[in-house]
């Protein structure tokens, strides 16, 4: 289906500038994710932090001609070429635009939303119907304003089921979501706690979502799961006004599909369940509640499309996890290994090709992909379209691993711009040729279908260490970061702090998501961090905290700016640059306001101020002090005379200097503590990581760092026999106790150890008996039943607060976090 702009400008009711007759086939609202510029339209959103106008320019250098901005937007001279269209709101353009594209299909879409279990369940369904329907399903969890329109676009002519999900976090939302999907068929998962802060009440926000399902001509639900909120086929079936086939089920009241019972064997539960007034039973391969709610309501809807039992029985049971994380892993040979087995489509390759070049920065990037089965295109076609995806993205060598990739593999090979390539009929064969002296100091990303077990290349990618690891989920940090930036004024700067391994989590790998989420500044304690980033291809400016003469030529030499904090330091560093000749090299002043630990004292600011006027060898980039209390209220006195001493300083730099500066105080937790004192940027620390230093409320913030362990060993010990060194735990009972592979050579301290504190181990807290060993730590699991040698345990995540583990060691987080032994291995992941 083809559409040029001149198609396009009425559906949009825009002014254009100038007439252009253009293929478009590519609808871009990210400047960082242009692939095919020629026929991209570019949409200038306009967010809270971020105006899409702003980066117009950018796009235009990259190759996009064609921009839908908002009416009264001045565009930037000398532009040739660009076509703007001009329309009222840019967002609800897009959405036009996607509404009008959908509205030429008469093909079943089902439309999903609830509270949880949206993207499990269009995952699970197209396990379940991909032998029987060309689908394209919403990309990951494209489920937002802008996730949906983007989602609908790919509907091509090839697809015969379209499955796309929707979520919304405040009332209103859903009409603008049920135009663009235009659901023939209805899945509502469940209704949870999340985003209750969007509306008054669970009914109100039952009844927003279920604004989808209006013009459905079907919809399937769980009566419990509902939580009473809403009766679609009682009092509020009003509400589904074009909805004729309404498909519930139910544990315990009446419904469609009667659950009778469950019955776990292993890894495996078997549900029983009444319809039509038989019975009817599946198998799946999970066996805890959520994965049995979601694989309820897939049934469901098989039924609903009248599957036989014997086929739904045949497909339930061979049903996969759904990954939703691209995890990022050190591998052999100085590698790193991106193992995203999420999905195998084009949409979802677009994600994960960003994901590579995003921490890839200047490294070689190898991918290795295997067929992408039933995609909806011809496969010619198709491959043509990698081969080109992948020179525009620069990535350098292509593995390709299935017989149609092979079958074309003369379009790679004629693009003539990928460095190597290779071709594999199988996994197996791959293995079989191949050897790990072919990868060496690159980034890797392996895309492949389930049937293609790229598990096995993962596993023998993979750099192997004990099996204690620290998750860092860059996704949650990406939400942090957002709460944060939510609190600020749209003005406002924000410098985040990756010193210190990023407080453990890998200095590299977060600052590059964080330059991917465009934060102005990043802060370092030591001019080697900064030199590590610049080598790994960070771009933003770096602001060094503890700088020594022995690292100005380092400073100057990768673009890092020292922080200023005494005349001694100030006058080796003028020597310095005016030995190079340089001048106006930028700097950044810290004062000393109550911290007493580095900064020019309030009453040096004159003195500082002339120099810096007089000699000129340094540009003031920004002044800023260190707050000492801003967390806790009973400092807030201490607080206001701090940020009084800081303006004074600023004032005098000012009239001294006479041109701008960026000014900043305030830390993680005076950003919501204290918002009149964020002055013109703000330094975010531990806050990414999902800690609030303040211990409030304010914030929803997500776990981003878990520290996980497995169990070596489980024995008996009986009643009085000691365990660990010098006998210190005896035990009182007849016990179990199980050896987990960590220890204070990796960070768990030995404070820990005697009943100080717990670790999480299936679904309960097993106290440390004993000392901690250098490399082992014995946990008490009498009376946790489950639990097995092999078995994962939580030292601090989602389950176990850092902020807890802290406590139990009588220190803070912030040492919990960065005292994790470097042996330790980082793996990112991103959902």
């Amino acid at each position: 289906m083809i559409y040029r702009i001149r198609d396009i400008v009425p559906i949009l009711q825009a002014v254009v500038t100038i007439q252009a007759d253009t293929v478009i086939e590519h609808l871009l609202i990210d400047s960082r994710k242009i692939v095919f510029p020629a026929t991209s339209l570019f949409f200038a959103i306009s967010g809270p932090r971020r105006d899409g106008h702003q980066f117009i320019l950018e796009v235009y250098e990259r190759g996009v001609r064609h921009f839908v901005v908002r009416k009264g937007y001045a565009p930037p001279e000398g532009l040739a070429g660009a076509v703007f269209l001009a329309v009222p709101d840019v967002l609800e353009a897009l959405q036009q635009l996607a509404a009008h594209h959908r509205s030429r299909f008469s093909i079943p879409v089902i439309g999903v939303t609830g509270s949880n279990g949206k993207t499990i369940v269009k995952e699970w369904l197209y396990q379940l119907l991909q032998k029987d329907f060309v689908i394209v399903r919403s990309p990951r969890s494209y489920n937002s304003q802008v996730g949906v329109p983007l989602s609908v676009w790919q509907l091509n002519e090839q697809h015969t089921l379209a499955i796309f999900e929707a979520g919304i976090s405040t009332h209103h939302e859903m009409q603008r979501l049920e135009k663009i999907i235009q659901p023939t068929a209805g899945v509502f998962t469940n209704l949870a706690d999340a985003h209750n802060e969007g509306f008054e009440s669970m009914r109100q926000k039952a009844l927003e979502k279920a604004g989808l399902f209006h013009n459905s001509h079907s919809l399937v639900f769980g009566r419990e799961v509902l939580q009473n909120q809403l009766d679609p086929e009682g009092k509020d079936k009003a509400k589904f006004a074009g909805t004729r086939d309404f498909f519930s089920w139910s544990r315990g009241s009446d419904a469609t599909l009667a659950v009778v019972s469950e019955e776990r064997t292993g890894n495996t539960t078997r549900i029983n369940a009444v319809y039509k007034g038989e019975t009817i039973d599946i198998t799946i391969p999970f066996t805890d509640r959520v994965s049995i709610d979601n694989a309820i309501t897939c049934w469901s809807v098989m039924l609903q499309m009248n599957y036989a039992a014997v086929v739904i029985r045949e497909r339930m049971l061979l049903l996969e996890p759904v990954d939703m994380r691209m995890q990022l892993k050190k591998a052999i040979n100085n590698c790193y290994l991106l193992n995203d087995s999420y999905s195998n489509d084009m949409s979802s390759l677009d994600l994960a090709i960003d994901h590579l070049q995003q921490q890839a920065g200047s490294h070689r990037t190898t991918l290795i992909l295997s067929d992408i089965l039933q995609s909806g295109q011809y496969e010619e076609a198709l491959y043509r379209d990698i081969a080109e995806q992948l020179v525009i993205r620069g990535i350098h060598r292509l593995i390709g691993i299935g017989p149609s990739i092979m079958r074309y593999q003369h379009l790679f090979t004629e693009s003539g711009s990928l460095e190597n390539l290779a071709f594999y009929p199988s996994t197996e064969v791959f293995l079989q040729q191949v050897t790990t002296h072919d990868f060496l100091n690159e980034y890797i990303l392996l895309k492949g279908a389930r049937v293609f077990a790229f598990e096995r290349i993962s596993a023998w990618l993979e750099q192997q260490v004990h099996q204690t690891v620290m998750e860092i989920n860059l996704t949650a940090m990406g939400h942090n970061l957002r709460q944060y930036q939510q609190q600020l004024k749209p003005s406002t700067k924000l410098m985040a702090m990756v010193k210190a391994f990023s407080y453990g989590s890998g200095s590299v790998e977060v600052a590059r998501i964080l330059q991917f989420h465009k934060v102005d500044y990043l802060a370092v304690a030591y001019a080697d961090e900064g030199v590590a980033l610049r080598n790994a291809g960070i771009s933003l400016p770096i602001m060094v905290m503890n700088v020594d003469p022995a690292g100005f030529d380092s400073l100057v030499t990768h673009n890092l700016e020292p922080e200023i904090y005494s005349f001694p330091i100030y006058h080796a560093f003028h020597h310095y640059l005016d030995q190079q000749g340089i001048q106006q090299f930028p700097v950044h002043i810290k004062f000393n306001t109550g911290m007493n630990r580095l900064g020019f004292e309030v009453e040096e600011a004159a003195a500082i101020a002339e120099w810096l006027h007089t000699r000129q060898t340094m540009a003031v980039k920004t002044v800023f002090s260190h707050l000492v209390g801003s967390e806790a209220a009973i400092h807030d006195g201490f607080t206001q005379t701090q940020v009084t001493g800081f303006v004074n300083a600023c004032e005098i730099l000012q009239q001294k200097l006479g041109y701008h500066f960026t000014r900043h105080i305030a830390n993680t937790a005076a950003i919501f503590r204290h918002p009149e004192y964020q002055f013109d940027m703000v330094r975010l620390g531990i806050g990414l990581y999902g800690v609030d230093s303040a211990d409030g409320e304010q914030l929803n913030l997500q776990t981003v760092a878990t520290l996980r362990s497995t169990i070596a060993q489980i024995r008996k010990v009986k009643k009085g026999e000691s365990v660990g060194y010098n006998r210190k735990g005896v035990v009182e009972r007849d016990s179990l106790i199980a050896t987990i592979r960590i220890g204070y050579a990796d960070g768990f301290g030995r404070k820990l150890g005697n009943g100080k504190a717990s670790v999480y181990v299936n679904g309960q807290l097993a106290p440390v008996i004993g000392n901690v060993c250098m490399d082992m730590t014995m946990l008490d699991i009498t009376g946790i039943p489950g639990v097995k040698e092999g078995m994962e345990v939580e030292l601090f995540g989602k389950h176990l607060p850092v902020q807890q583990l802290a406590k139990w060691g009588d220190t803070i987080a912030y040492e919990i976090m960065t005292g994790i032994s470097q042996r330790v291995k980082r793996v990112y992941l991103e959902e």
